[in-house]
């Protein structure tokens, strides 16, 4: 599956017949189902040419998401990671989507915990061993406010600013963080 946002669309767009231009940032979300089991990933491109903030919020939205899984570490709490990812947003002024969270994934595409990009660390349960979750932040470059569509299925930002997504499938082991849906050549 795979849903298509453009600009200040945040999450969920319906791919449909629309041209882009030169200056859009164009975020696709993709979701897997491989032997009974899910994987869940987003990047944000642009398109052409694009702002200096436009550059600045990918930029911000795809290191939080780094930044996040950094946190994923046997024994630290789940609030860790969405405390990071806020922490390093808000320094970039931009602002954390609170309506949308990651999650947990496995034979479900959305599997307990929820994980907030947003919060006090040191709270929620501990990460164990075999943990795998969907990390997501959704980064507005006004403010973190979200409305539906009339198509019930495409969240917008509720100022018109732009917003980015990026997210990764990340399995905890051992050893640490794993990203299962990290692309080679990539970061």
């Amino acid at each position: 599956a795979v849903c298509v946002s453009v600009n200040d669309e945040i999450v969920h767009g319906i791919p449909g017949p629309r041209v882009l231009k030169d200056g859009d940032i164009l975020g696709i979300d993709f979701g897997i189902v491989l032997n009974g089991f899910h994987g869940d990933s987003a990047v944000t491109i642009p398109v052409g040419e694009i702002s200096p903030d436009a550059e600045a919020l990918i930029h911000a939205t795809r290191d939080s998401l780094y930044i996040g899984i950094e946190q994923m570490a046997v024994g630290h709490r789940l609030s860790d990671i969405g405390h990071a990812i806020e922490n390093h947003v808000t320094e970039k002024g931009f602002s954390v989507v609170r309506q949308f969270v990651g999650h947990g994934i496995g034979r479900e595409l959305h599997e307990s915990p929820q994980i907030p990009n947003y919060g006090r660390s040191g709270r929620g349960p501990r990460l164990v061993e075999g943990m795998v979750f969907a990390l997501e932040p959704m980064v507005n470059a006004g403010e973190h406010g979200v409305r539906m569509l009339g198509d019930e299925w495409t969240a917008v930002t509720t100022d018109g600013s732009l917003s980015a997504h990026f997210e990764h499938t990340v399995f905890l082991s051992d050893n640490g963080p794993e990203i299962l849906t990290q692309v080679s050549g990539s970061h």
